[in-house]
């Protein structure tokens, strides 16, 4: 399956996840008393426009390139993801605006029943996680991750509203807002959680140097191709889920310029078929003496 279909599937199911799971936990809230489980509500709400915009940006990015874009439209992704982050942080400040208010606002005591729920959510969200992040992983996509991400502060906070519901349920009255302290912890893990998804999405659109290991490859397989006596620079820049290779080749210093020309398109050739994650990639042919 073409990495642009996996991380489309891969979209479509968090969205729908996070749909149902938004009834779910905003009905049991309601009904049980539960603020955090409220807060947990609204951050899955805020997770299902955040994974259309991932969709967005996968299908964008994604689109072939043309006269003004000839490296494609691959950068769009980051910017996705820093919206995505945007997303997040809003989030997490509404749960924390919204704890603060219920903290001082007396209220009855969360209905034991609410735990189950927030127990099937924890296993639910987690598993997602490492669905979504196994296909962000496979397609190279860094605002799949940022969804992927998505899943596990569901699961933090849901782990949050279970421990302090937990607390207000075993102490009773007088801990009826544990479980928005919980909300209020919740929120300022998203907030960290954030930071970790802006992290790579900025050194992605800065071209920061992040591709140790794909270098290396890039290396290995290079030695293989006839002609090519060793390697030089090697630059990658990310574009979306594909990789933009400049590679500086050493030949021979007295074949001719055909010679060299006919390595370097065959060193190309090489490396796209055996990394299918390269796209373009230009090879610089320097004189071996």
């Amino acid at each position: 399956m073409p990495n642009k279909k996996k991380a489309e599937n891969a979209t479509y199911f968090s969205i729908i996840g996070n749909t149902a799971l938004a009834g779910i936990k905003g009905a049991a809230g309601y009904f049980g008393n539960s603020y955090a489980l409220i807060a947990d509500a609204i951050e899955s709400t805020t997770d299902i426009f955040s994974s259309f915009l991932v969709l967005f940006g996968i299908k964008y990015s994604n689109r072939p390139a043309d006269e003004n874009h000839p490296y494609g439209h691959g950068r769009a992704e980051p910017l996705i993801t820093f919206f995505v982050v945007g997303f997040l942080i809003t989030s997490a400040a509404i749960i924390a605006y919204q704890s603060i208010i219920n903290i001082s606002t007396p209220h009855n005591l969360p209905k034991p029943w609410t735990l189950y729920i927030l127990g099937g959510i924890i296993i639910w969200k987690e598993i997602s996680f490492r669905l979504v992040m196994k296909k962000a992983m496979e397609t190279n996509s860094s605002s799949l991750k940022a969804d992927a991400w998505h899943h596990r502060s569901d699961a933090i906070t849901s782990v949050a509203a279970f421990i302090g519901i937990s607390i207000a349920l075993f102490f009773g009255k007088g801990y009826e807002s544990a479980d928005d302290w919980a909300a209020l912890f919740a929120s300022g893990f998203i907030i960290y959680n954030s930071y970790l998804i802006l992290r790579p999405a900025l050194g992605e659109i800065m071209d920061e140097h992040l591709y140790d290991t794909l270098i290396e490859e890039i290396r290995q397989v290079s030695h293989t191709v006839e002609g090519v006596i060793d390697t030089e620079k090697c630059f990658i820049r990310k574009s979306g889920m594909m990789y933009h290779v400049d590679l500086h080749a050493t030949v021979d210093a007295f074949i001719t310029v055909k010679q060299g020309h006919d390595i370097a398109h065959k060193l190309k050739d090489t490396l796209r078929n055996q990394l299918p994650q390269l796209g373009h990639v230009l090879i610089h042919v320097e004189p071996h003496e």
